[in-house]
């Protein structure tokens, strides 16, 4: 059966794409641009292949699509911005076999004008097309949300810039038939600032209740009972709630400003949130001493190293800067999560606990980095020595909140 979607890139953004566009009944063939770290479930691979996707065998079945997506991984790069190496190879790739009439959509995280200035020169230069006039072009922020149950395609509105008027039509049409409301931007590069600003929106608000959570644990007062009665108001208020770090594939924004510009604001709040990992060790050495016993020699048993909950991927998870610092304090750090079987850190394996409450028993000091669904929380404050909760999730009482 012939595709008539490439995802091109099938990683975290990627691979829901693809997952989305077989369910609404559209071919589609993924085609990876390097080492990615979306994965999917043996069972979730069968119901895809079942419904129409499958894997390129070589470049040139780019070719025989309407519509490419490039959702090429762009990680921070040893320069400070956003490494753009993936789609820079996807787009060559794409290049060297793309035909008349083909709606180019990218939907990686970028610096606005990414898509006019350098996506668009490397597809014209490669296909002798002209975009706008020969194929149309198109910049749509990727909006995916891993593990959230709650948030599904059809729901989430997709955000469209296109080359020309006709450029935003075609990649209309396309998501169209993905979700039950598309916006239209002017412009790329205001589609591709949408994504700029949804993302500091996300990073700015952490590092603010991020600060909220030291200064009230120093004057004493329940930030997460503010946050709970915060909530309430109807207007001008998005709860947000601190943790022990900002992990995820959504790198602060600040990245992806062009050269030689900066946001103030992205700046102060990647310091701040930078420095939760230091925070929550300070804090486990405060509470092990509060108890009588030194960082030096302690047992510390980390729940949850990956950066989302009930989700493999660690991606910049906050969980290891905390087991190194933990190390170099002298603890002896071990840690359980239910979907991660093993984990490396400083080049070693990190012991994994069996038995969840016996470790817990064990440790000097039990810390919740990420809540699992799998965690009965008021089980483990009871049979943990001690435990420190940085997402709040323990019954009241029950443990000593970031």
């Amino acid at each position: 059966m012939p595709a008539d979607l490439a995802v091109i890139g099938l990683g975290p953004f990627g691979l829901p794409l693809a997952q989305a566009a077989v369910a609404a009944g559209i071919p589609t063939l993924g085609y990876r641009t390097g080492p990615e770290p979306g994965s999917l479930s043996p069972a979730e691979l069968r119901r895809m292949l079942s419904a129409g996707f499958r894997h390129a065998t070589s470049p040139a079945e780019l070719g025989r699509v309407r519509t490419a997506v490039i959702c090429a991984p762009t990680p921070p790069g040893p320069d400070g911005g956003l490494d753009l190496t993936q789609v820079e190879t996807a787009a060559r790739t794409l290049a060297a076999h793309l035909r008349p009439h083909t709606t180019v959509i990218l939907e990686s995280a970028v610096p606005p004008g990414t898509t006019e200035d350098l996506l668009r020169p490397i597809l014209e230069e490669g296909s002798r097309l002209r975009a706008g006039r020969d194929f149309h072009l198109a910049y749509s922020p990727s909006r995916v949300d891993p593990g959230n149950r709650d948030v599904t395609p059809a729901g989430t509105p997709k955000v469209i810039g296109g080359l020309t008027p006709a450029c935003t039509e075609s990649a209309a049409a396309f998501y169209g038939r993905l979700t039950d409301k598309v916006v239209r931007a002017r412009g790329p590069r205001e589609a591709e600032t949408v994504q700029l600003l949804e993302t500091n929106f996300r990073h700015v608000n952490i590092a603010l209740v991020n600060e909220m959570a030291v200064l009230c644990h120093d004057l004493g007062i329940d930030l997460w009972d503010v946050i709970r009665c915060a909530e309430t108001k109807p207007f001008g208020f998005h709860a947000f709630r601190p943790g022990p770090g900002v992990g995820g594939h959504s790198v602060p924004q600040d990245l992806t400003v062009p050269a030689g510009r900066t946001l103030r604001m992205v700046e102060l709040a990647q310091q701040v949130n930078s420095q939760m990992p230091r925070y929550v060790v300070q804090r486990a050495a405060t509470l092990l001493n509060e108890h009588g016993k030194s960082a030096r020699g302690a047992r510390v048993l980390l729940l949850g190293v990956t950066y989302k909950p009930d989700l493999a991927d660690q991606q910049a998870t906050p969980a290891r800067e905390i087991a190194v610092r933990l190390m170099e304090l002298g603890a002896s750090v071990s840690y359980h999560d239910p979907h991660v079987p093993s984990w490396n850190v400083l080049d070693r394996p990190l012991p994994r606990a069996d038995s969840l409450y016996e470790a817990a028993a064990d440790a000097d000091l039990t810390i919740l980095l990420q809540h699992h669904r799998t965690y009965d929380l008021q089980g483990l404050s009871v049979k943990a020595q001690l435990l420190l909760d940085t997402r709040g999730a323990a019954p009241t009482g029950a443990a000593h909140r970031l």
